[in-house]
């Protein structure tokens, strides 16, 4: 049999083939084939076909059980569109169904193609990169990475970047952006949409200026999905994603004083009700995880839907207040005031880079300590402490986890009488796991008392909460 590379192909469906030098078993192997490779036919002889490897330029023989023989004519593509869908959903086989839909991409007329094989395709380079992310090791890890180099061939572009010091590989999205320029259904261009705003897909060295164009390009890419016309599954899904990303954009916008106020509150205030737009009911076990990121995200940008303060020159404090001011660029000085201290003679003053957000601040009856709520990064709120002892006045953060810096907070959540305690609310991810505990504090060392999973489970946390705090916290979701 001869054809031509134009209207017929070889793809590759076992790993570790052997092209050899003759068509024989003992022939020397000219080089070690992986599925979804891709060969022209030059020829048969036996059972052995005679082909030719473009991306390795090397010709050899192969044995026909060891790949299928497909037609890139048009009468082909449904056929090979059968194929693409049943391998979707196959892990494992990822290179071969994207060698599928690109042969399908060859064979369909042009007016035929829609968003469905490039969501297909878009599916199945997500998961490869989730393998890849995962890691492997010997013969899977050789498989893995031979499987990238196959989907590379097809242009398939992974990105790769650290984070929490493992290499995170994500697709480039390609297929899913033509999903969403292409005639497709309300299910795909969702499914489209959420791949291409995956949280753990923002590489980290993005500059501040990147990233909040990359924030408002993903909230317009949700924006864009018609959510009338989904399950309740998905639009929860895309609730969670959207509190998330305007989470995010609060933050980013915070930074930006030009913007104003409003647009910060806007951003944080949507946030909190996409949150609270969950169809709890319709939530699945496998998006719990999802939900506590989005619920610790959103709880790191709370405060900025609360307006803030009143300005210095309008109001004498009569226990204690902070006040801020601009520092060095892009520093925030933060100002400890009572009714004999000023702004221009501070009982003490810390500046910062992060966000200020100063509605937080709460004063204890005795008038001795103040928390203070401050953001260092989109998903990462710590409470600043201003405590007075017999050496004077001083700062401490308390941070969310005692891990590097990447999603939680923590929040005052009331005063317990005695003055020798506070309440607060922590929830952070930590090695992995999402974890949300009410404590006590002691208010000589900030160290953590007592704390339980649940108010209720902690009976000094249950009964002195601060009112504002219950109404407010995304913690009692």
């Amino acid at each position: 049999m001869l054809a031509t590379a134009l209207t017929v192909i070889a793809i590759v469906t076992q790993d570790q083939s052997a092209l050899r030098a003759a068509p024989k078993d003992s022939a020397g192997q000219q080089a070690v084939l992986w599925q979804g490779d891709s060969l022209e036919i030059r020829g048969e002889k036996g059972d052995f076909l005679q082909v030719y490897d473009h991306r390795r330029e090397r010709g050899g023989y192969i044995k026909a059980t060891q790949v299928r023989v497909l037609s890139l004519k048009p009468e082909g593509a449904p056929e090979l569109l059968s194929v693409v869908r049943f391998l979707k959903e196959a892990p494992g086989s990822e290179a071969l169904g994207i060698s599928y839909a690109a042969a399908y991409l060859r064979a369909a007329p042009a007016a035929a193609i829609d968003g469905e094989v490039f969501e297909a395709l878009g599916t199945m380079a997500e998961r490869l990169a989730r393998r890849a992310t995962a890691g492997r090791t010997g013969k899977s890890g050789e498989m893995l990475a031979a499987h990238l180099e196959v989907v590379a061939n097809y242009g398939v572009t992974l990105t790769s970047f650290e984070r929490d010091g493992q290499v995170q590989l994500c697709y480039n999205g390609d297929a899913q952006r033509r999903v969403l320029a292409l005639p497709a259904t309300a299910i795909q261009k969702a499914l489209a949409a959420l791949a291409l705003t995956k949280h753990e897909c923002v590489a980290p060295n993005l500059n501040p200026v990147e990233r909040f164009a990359l924030d408002n390009w993903r909230a317009e890419i949700l924006e864009r999905v018609d959510l009338a016309q989904l399950p309740a599954v998905l639009k929860n899904r895309l609730h969670l994603r959207k509190a998330g990303v305007w989470a995010s954009l609060a933050y980013q916008r915070a930074r930006r004083p030009e913007l104003g106020a409003v647009v910060v509150q806007e951003a944080a205030s949507r946030a909190i009700d996409e949150l609270a737009a969950i169809n709890k009911t319709e939530l699945m076990e496998s998006d719990a995880a999802a939900y506590s990121d989005a619920a610790i995200r959103v709880g790191a940008s709370r405060w900025a839907a609360e307006p803030g303060l009143p300005s210095a020159s309008t109001k004498v404090p009569v226990k204690l207040a902070v006040h801020t001011t601009p520092g060095q660029p892009g520093e925030t000085c933060v100002h400890l005031v009572d009714a004999k201290h000023d702004l221009k003679n501070p009982l003490l003053t810390r500046c910062t880079y992060g966000i200020v957000w100063p509605a937080s601040a709460a004063t204890n009856p005795q008038g001795d300590v103040l928390t203070l709520a401050v953001q260092p990064l989109d998903t990462w709120r710590e409470m600043w402490v201003f405590r007075k002892d017999a050496q004077g006045w001083h700062v401490d953060a308390v941070p969310p986890a005692l891990d590097a810096p990447n999603l939680g907070y923590v929040e005052f959540a009331g005063w317990v009488p005695g003055n020798a305690q506070l309440l607060a609310a922590r929830e952070a991810k930590v090695d992995g796991r999402y974890k949300l505990s009410f404590e006590t504090l002691k208010l000589s060392s900030l160290e953590t008392d007592r704390q339980a999973d649940k108010p209720n489970n902690l009976s000094t946390f249950y009964r002195w909460q601060d009112a504002l705090w219950k109404g407010k916290t995304v913690s009692l979701r």
